[in-house]
């Protein structure tokens, strides 16, 4: 468990990071309906069946207990995204599953906190884990503004359907070079 306080200047308050469990899954739940509309069912079918990396996902909590942000991993493959990319690009894939990666299934901060440093804390939190991994898969939904923000991190484009952006974010010099030509 992770256990760090920081404190956030833009938001004046200090937060902890921890990191998550199953027990966590109900707010996870609550968190990606109220932020991505989606349909209650339909993501406690995610959360229950794709793959989340619990020990990996990250909760912030304020000085008062509540939480203000959620970075939830998952194991899944890239075609439980998007199915399109096995018929697209064959090569592609088979090369991606060929390496060790994660995925950022779902980060969400409280609005009171968009543009302190708490999104940045989260994910840097889990820095010595990504160690374990190649890369990491980043889908962004066409209509989220957060497409910036992981090109920030040096993440880039390596496929994209109707629905998302599919971000790679290397953990290893050469995973570009890898995959060029796929």
């Amino acid at each position: 468990m992770v256990d760090d306080s920081h404190s956030s200047q833009n938001a004046k308050s200090s937060f902890q990071l921890l990191r998550m469990t199953p027990a966590d899954a109900a707010e996870t739940i609550d968190w990606m309906c109220h932020q991505y509309g989606f349909k209650r069912d339909e993501v406690e079918q995610w959360v229950r069946h794709l793959h989340f990396n619990w020990p990996l996902s990250v909760k912030a909590i304020d000085a008062e207990g509540n939480t203000i942000g959620l970075l939830n991993m998952s194991d899944y493959r890239i075609e439980e995204e998007t199915s399109a990319i096995a018929l697209e690009k064959p090569r592609l894939l088979e090369k991606l599953n060929s390496m060790r990666y994660t995925a950022v299934f779902s980060f969400i901060v409280a609005e009171r906190y968009r543009g302190s440093r708490l999104n940045y804390h989260m994910f840097s939190s889990i820095g010595e884990d990504l160690k374990a991994y190649d890369f990491v898969f980043i889908p962004v939904m066409h209509r989220l503004k957060t497409h910036q923000y992981w090109q920030r991190w040096g993440a880039f484009e390596f496929y994209r359907d109707a629905e998302c952006v599919y971000y790679l974010l290397p953990l290893r010099p050469t995973i570009r070079s890898l995959i060029e030509g796929c």
